[in-house]
């Protein structure tokens, strides 16, 4: 599953095929049968996310400050200014561990994407995802029952939230957070990426993320080229 993750991602960025409507059709399947996700979500959030990294209230993946977490230092010192309490930050290092990486995928996109695909009457996408469910469960209900099939999903999201959310937050959160100040593209990417070591390891496990940077800056290059 992180891995179909990381091969949705290429198709979403149309780094594969050369045509763009082959792109998307593989996306689709991926995304759709593979992860039972819906692409229309994926490309909703994940291109507001390279339009604006980092930026608050036009970067999806920064909506957690403040609600359960105190984001960046200029943020961060403006709501100790304003003396607002949400969360208790000062445990934050603490309770990320437990709110974070294990609760994102199966406690908040699992629902979330239904929600999603029925308000925006994404019916293809719905079709895609219900494929993925009746595949699942033809495939493991008679081994393991209703509760074991259950639990099997459960797992399954769990081990891939910790997955997702350890890569995709190691190359923004310790960057730059603030409000968009209408800098320049090329300075917004660079403020708010960084890449991580290079191994066969890190490039697998990544899915080549470790190359923030380059990803950022030539968002539809072939993964196996960001190292170049």
């Amino acid at each position: 599953q992180a891995q179909a993750g990381w091969l949705q991602h290429d198709f979403g960025h149309l780094s594969v095929f050369s045509k763009s409507k082959w792109n998307h059709w593989v996306h689709k399947f991926v995304i759709g049968h593979l992860k039972g996700a819906p692409a229309s979500w994926w490309n909703h959030l994940h291109f507001q996310h390279h339009a604006k990294p980092n930026c608050f209230r036009k970067d999806p993946d920064v909506n957690m400050h403040p609600l359960f977490f105190a984001l960046g230092k200029k943020l961060s010192v403006e709501l100790g200014v304003q003396k607002k309490k949400f969360m208790p930050y000062n445990h934050q290092h603490k309770y990320f561990f437990i709110i974070g990486p294990p609760a994102l995928v199966p406690l908040y996109f699992q629902w979330y994407i239904f929600y999603f695909v029925v308000q925006r009457k994404q019916w293809v996408d719905l079709a895609w995802m219900l494929t993925f469910y009746i595949r699942f469960f033809l495939t493991y209900l008679p081994l393991l029952g209703v509760k074991g099939i259950l639990g099997l999903h459960l797992l399954v999201r769990f081990i891939e939230s910790n997955w997702f959310v350890w890569i995709t937050q190691m190359n923004h959160i310790p960057m730059h957070i603030d409000y968009d100040k209408n800098v320049d593209w090329f300075s917004t990417q660079l403020q708010a990426t960084c890449n991580v070591r290079q191994s066969l390891f890190n490039d697998w496990f990544s899915g080549h993320l470790n190359f923030q940077i380059e990803h950022h800056l030539f968002p539809t290059m072939p993964r196996h080229n960001y190292w170049k």
